[in-house]
């Protein structure tokens, strides 16, 4: 309803308007201004207004599409809504959770609705599995479940693969242990909620590594990697119970075997969990053979003769491919493979979406590579003459730069060099990366694998920012990079250099800033600084030093640690703050280090919601673990890097410091992720919707 003053002005007798005409007049109010009582009608009108609104509002929040916010809550304890914290996008919505908790009533007990809770509430691939249907027993003739499981059936390969996973479908002797202490399964009154908390990460049509002649590995750093599938989405509301194709979970060889067999795969293709092009020319999957390309001792085996029928053979649980011999005198074909892989989160370079990390302006002039310079180095050396913009690699291929790269900023100019949203390039270096530039410059790097082979000379580090008057450079940053520790990868996965760093930086009053990364040991000058936050710093041994001054023993820069994950010795200057963070460090035999973590100045700073080592000189402390016989200690899949658990904290690890966040999550890298969180959230809905007398466990896949 349109309420103003002069609607209200109208319904009164002319006498009244004309008097106040008059009224208006005689004050000397002329060109339309209002008298006295249209003033005060236009008060009554706006507040009128107001109480219109509010009668409109008051019948909006009777419905959850309308209500203003401050009703959910209201509407939700209506219906026995219990909110949860919203780690994961599909509960991120408390209007949305209340809308939908309806629809989940009328299935309420019923073992797809738990499937669905456990994939929205958590964000992760999810399958529930109710365990008497497992059980081995004799069933009752009036209730005959056809369905159930039995004997193992050796004639069908699905039987050995699936056993004791999600997938199971072999009957089992009754377990009486408690499923929710996370021992015991197969019970009459238990459900299982099998979560896969790793993610897959595409590689899009990267160069395979070769390893001997016709010998490759689909990892570009050259290492034997598992690969996983790419799930096939179920769709908004889940009608079917989860197969492994809608999981993030590892290819298994005889999965993709049968795929390839099927006539109308749904692992092997275009934009699929795995696809192979020689020469351009995508492989057809009735020319692949899957196979065991490793012997006991790790050695190639199997590989295909000459005249195969066969253009490549494949171990995905390896990620090698092997081809037939090339004929004599014949090129070798170019091998490129778009893969999955397995990680934990959005950390270190890959091809999720990282365009809102991008530190260059629009304005900036951006050269691409392979588009505008075949090479990074020639796009770098077109890029600093000007001094500031963006070198950008479009695409997921390796680039090999014997002689290193050179970046030289302008004075108050910016460089960034960048992987483009969607991509993951991995850079072999035969030098370092070389960073200067003039009084407040600046450079960032982002989205980039960072690597140099043992048989490389061996440079200063991956990246350095060397000392000189002519160097002024002010900054450097590091977001969602991965600077590999190590230097690079064995076949077997092992680093190479352990013991070299990653970055070092000679320039008094730098500023280094890591966000989102995963990187190798630190090397910094005493008058530098520098701030890391959601990221690992790995020396790869305990005794390592992952942080310390350019000598590797004096104490580095002031340090700042937001949410990390450090492994090996940390020495600066002072710990500005060290908040949320693992700090993972030993004292070798005869080591001359007073304590593993030192600060020189203890008068400053702060260290809190962390875990600590026992030997360990720090500032004053808040809420923090350290180590010591008989207390807490973090529990990790692997800290090697490479591996798809690398960094991630076992479920089993007390929860003083698996929750021991400032804000109830994990401490470490991965932090960020919430997980604890997300488990607490599932843990709330299932005791909503489980039927009554069940009891659920979860069980992480991965």
């Amino acid at each position: 309803m349109n309420i103003d003053g002069q609607r209200l002005l109208d319904l009164l007798p002319a006498l009244y308007r004309l008097r106040d005409a008059e009224v208006a007049a005689g004050q000397g109010l002329t060109g339309g201004t209002a008298g006295p009582l249209e003033a005060l009608l236009t008060l009554v009108a706006e507040q009128l207004a107001i109480v219109s609104g509010n009668l409109d509002q008051l019948y909006d929040d009777q419905f959850i599409e309308t209500c203003a916010p401050w009703v959910l809550p209201y509407i939700g304890d209506l219906i026995g809504y219990q909110a949860v914290n919203g780690v994961a996008p599909a509960v991120a919505s408390p209007r949305a959770e209340v809308a939908h908790t309806i629809s989940f009533r009328r299935r309420k007990g019923t073992v797809l609705v738990l499937e669905q809770l456990a994939r929205d509430v958590t964000g992760w691939g999810a399958h529930a599995v109710e365990f008497f249907r497992l059980l081995a027993g004799s069933q009752y003739m009036n209730h005959i479940r056809a369905a159930s499981g039995g004997t193992a059936d050796l004639r069908q390969w699905q039987t050995g693969v699936w056993l004791n996973t999600a997938f199971d479908c072999v009957a089992h002797n009754a377990d009486v242990r408690r499923i929710a202490s996370g021992r015991g399964r197969h019970n009459i009154p238990n459900v299982g909620i099998f979560l896969w908390s790793l993610n897959s990460y595409s590689q899009t049509l990267s160069p395979a590594a070769p390893s001997a002649a016709g010998c490759y590995r689909a990892n570009p750093l050259g290492a034997d990697m598992p690969l996983f599938t790419r799930p096939v989405p179920q769709g908004a509301q889940i009608t079917a119970a989860a197969q492994p194709v809608n999981v993030p979970g590892r290819l298994r060889r005889r999965v993709l075997c049968d795929d390839l067999q099927s006539g109308a795969p749904v692992y092997y293709g275009a934009g699929k969990s795995l696809a192979i092009t020689i020469n351009g020319t995508l492989v057809p999957a009735s020319q692949i053979r899957v196979a065991t390309l490793a012997g006991a001792d790790g050695h190639w085996v199997n590989l295909p003769v000459a005249g195969s029928p066969y253009l490549a053979a494949v171990d995905p649980e390896l990620g090698r491919i092997a081809l037939p011999p090339v004929a004599a005198g014949a090129a070798a074909p170019v091998l490129q493979t778009s893969f999955e892989y397995g990680f934990n989160a959005d950390l270190g370079s890959g091809e999720y979406p990282r365009a809102a990390t991008f530190s260059a302006k629009p304005s900036q002039p951006v050269l691409r590579v392979p588009a505008d310079h075949p090479t990074v180095h020639e796009a770098l050396a077109a890029l600093n003459g000007a001094g500031a913009g963006v070198v950008e690699i479009s695409n997921s291929g390796v680039y090999t730069e014997p002689a290193g790269l050179t970046i030289a900023v302008a004075a108050n100019g910016h460089v960034e060099l960048r992987a483009a949203d969607g991509a993951r390039p991995t850079l072999v270096l035969g030098a370092a990366i070389t960073v200067t530039g003039g009084a407040l410059s600046s450079a960032d790097l982002n989205g980039l694998v960072i690597s140099c082979p043992p048989s490389a000379a061996a440079p200063a580090a991956l990246v350095h920012v060397p000392a000189g008057a002519a160097n002024g450079l002010s900054q450097l940053g590091l977001t969602h990079c991965t600077l590999v520790p190590g230097w690079s990868l064995s076949t077997s996965g092992d680093p190479v250099s352990p013991t070299q760093p990653a970055l070092v930086a000679e320039t008094p009053g730098f500023a280094l800033v890591v966000a989102k990364s995963i990187c190798g040991p630190i090397r910094l000058h005493r008058s530098a600084t520098a701030a890391v936050s959601d990221s690992f710093l790995d020396a790869t041994a305990l005794a390592g030093v992952a942080y310390a001054g350019l000598d590797g023993a004096a104490g580095g820069g002031a340090l700042t640690l937001s949410a990390c994950t450090v492994v090996g010795k940390v020495h600066a200057t002072l710990f500005s703050l060290i908040s949320g963070s693992i700090l993972l460090a030993g004292l070798a035999p005869a080591d001359t280090w007073p304590a593993a973590v030192w600060a020189d100045r203890r008068q400053q700073g702060c260290v809190r919601f962390s875990y600590l080592p026992g030997a360990t000189i720090a500032p004053q402390r808040f809420e923090c673990v350290t180590q010591a016989a008989g207390s807490p200690e973090p529990h990790f899949y692997t800290l090697r890097y490479g591996q798809p658990e690398y960094g991630k904290l076992l479920a089993s690890t007390d929860d003083a410091i698996r929750r021991g966040a400032e804000d109830g999550g994990e401490m470490g890298g991965f932090h960020f992720v919430l997980n604890p969180l997300r488990e607490a959230d599932l843990r709330v809905r299932l005791a909503e919707y489980l039927a009554v007398g069940m009891e659920c466990g979860l069980i992480y896949a991965t």
